[in-house]
């Protein structure tokens, strides 16, 4: 699979080399020059790392308030029964314990002509003994077995190989038009594959589509913590992507809960088992495809699919997660780096990679930010009562955008926000600049250091073995 093949462009060397790197070298000078010039003024300039910070992260919260302040209502449902078969690809490992809370609703929602199909990546838990106990999937070694209870149900048993290759295994194995990926741990609501059903018979366009998540979180206070400043990060998230898809330049539908047509897969040749974020680079190749062979493909975010998923309750596992997500992120920031700025890839790459570019060092300037505070506090500098008013004004505006953000997130679903939720919000966006947002900024620069050293361990590069089972297996 070539996925992480660069862009051919005719410019010249010099104009590609500009075009690739240009602007990742010039962030970083910019975050140099900034940070040094606490050396050199002693007025607001001092903090000017926290002054490019809060500039951008205005802007950016500006610009998705302004594309997301008419969003289209959640489509009624169809009049006529839509019959759009569904292949559904549960990949996991070790998934014993939550695997039933996970395959009982997919499998009350499905229709004639769908499949589920889970993927077992070679677990060494109880994972086999529920699927045969509970399900009646009875197989050993390797390969694929039925349910004798739930004749749309299969599972594919197969060596550990990751998630990116599990995915392409199992959608080759399936044979329906759309293909649903859901990870083990994520939980349905009540017609949430009909949401996607309904969106893709109506929109023979549709290529990629994610609907909506909500984390969750088990254990401890800290768990409570963790979910409660989760659920309004990944609800300004997906206004975030809805915000993107009303420019047409989405670049990210969740892994965790997705569909893609058949056809766009086989097409781009389904997810690349080198990258550690397979779903986000997946769509960066979706559209670098459609551009160049002028396809009318979209992308969107779906306001009636909706599950839950399980989100990290400890700060190891948060940071974890989190270096993982950004270095996944870098790697395909690095590998698309051509698109950067090039009209011809539409809004994708006149504004969509170019604010890209920019986030790969917004958590370096976030943390730079709060260390010169930091400094210029115990310090006693005559800057930091400046510094603080800016502080001040940023989280008078935040705080709007929160609000504006919680309402009209839960307006866009077609719901009200639950009144206890408005004090919940008051605290999380109080609290939040000083300590979960500080916790996501270690996590990605964490992520920046395992890019630099080029240290995998944590993320083995293993054998693909989607070539090496065929795509009819029987048991």
């Amino acid at each position: 699979m070539t996925a992480l093949s660069f862009v051919s462009s005719t410019p010249s060397a010099p104009r590609r080399w500009l075009r690739g790197y240009g602007p990742f070298v010039a962030l970083t000078l910019l975050w140099g020059l900034s940070t040094f010039s606490a050396f050199w003024f002693d007025s607001l300039l001092a903090w000017s790392a926290g002054l490019l910070y809060v500039a951008y992260d205005t802007w950016l919260i500006g610009y998705v308030a302004f594309k997301t302040y008419r969003l289209p209502d959640v489509p009624q449902p169809a009049i006529r029964p839509v019959t759009l078969p569904l292949g559904i690809v549960v990949p996991g490992r070790n998934e014993a314990a939550v695997l039933a809370a996970t395959l009982d609703p997919l499998l009350a929602q499905l229709a004639p002509g769908d499949t589920l199909l889970f993927v077992d990546d070679g677990s060494t838990d109880a994972t086999r003994a529920v699927l045969a106990s509970r399900y009646g999937v009875a197989l050993t070694g390797y390969g694929l077995g039925r349910s004798t209870q739930h004749p749309a149900l299969q599972v594919l048993f197969k060596p550990n190989s990751g998630k990116a290759d599990s995915l392409n295994v199992g959608w080759q194995q399936l044979s329906q038009p759309v293909v649903v990926t859901i990870d083990a741990d994520t939980r349905l609501a009540v017609d949430a594959l009909e949401g996607f059903r309904q969106a893709f018979a109506r929109e023979p366009a549709l290529a990629a589509a994610c609907g909506i998540l909500r984390p969750t979180g088990s254990g401890g206070w800290q768990a409570r913590v963790f979910e409660t400043f989760q659920r309004f990060e990944y609800l300004r998230a997906f206004l975030s992507r809805a915000a993107w898809m009303q420019s047409g330049a989405l670049l990210l539908v969740s892994g965790a809960f997705a569909a893609y047509r058949r056809e766009v897969l086989e097409a781009i040749g389904g997810f690349d088992p080198q990258c550690l974020v397979e779903d986000y680079e997946l769509i960066h190749r979706l559209h670098r495809h459609a551009h160049e062979q002028g396809l009318d493909w979209r992308v969107r975010v779906l306001p009636s699919p909706r599950a839950t998923t399980d989100a990290p309750a400890d700060v190891l596992g948060f940071l974890r997660q989190r270096r993982r997500w950004f270095a996944g992120f870098l790697q395909t920031q690095f590998a698309y780096r051509q698109l950067h700025g090039d009209g011809r890839y539409a809004a994708v790459g006149r504004l969509m990679l170019p604010v890209k570019a920019v986030d790969t060092l917004q958590p370096v300037f976030g943390l730079t930010a709060f260390a010169l505070l930091v400094v210029f506090l115990t310090g006693g500098a005559t800057v930091a009562p400046l510094v603080l008013a800016v502080i001040g004004g940023k989280l008078l505006i935040d705080f709007g955008y929160h609000f504006w953000a919680l309402r009209h997130y839960h307006r866009w679903l077609g719901e009200r926000v639950p009144p206890r939720l408005w004090a919940t919000a008051v605290l999380a966006t109080l609290a939040e600049p000083f300590s979960f947002q500080l916790l996501r900024h270690a996590g990605a620069s964490w992520g920046w250091w395992q890019i630099l050293t080029g240290r995998r361990d944590w993320a083995p590069q293993r054998r693909s073995l989607t070539t090496s089972i065929p795509r009819e297996i029987t048991p």
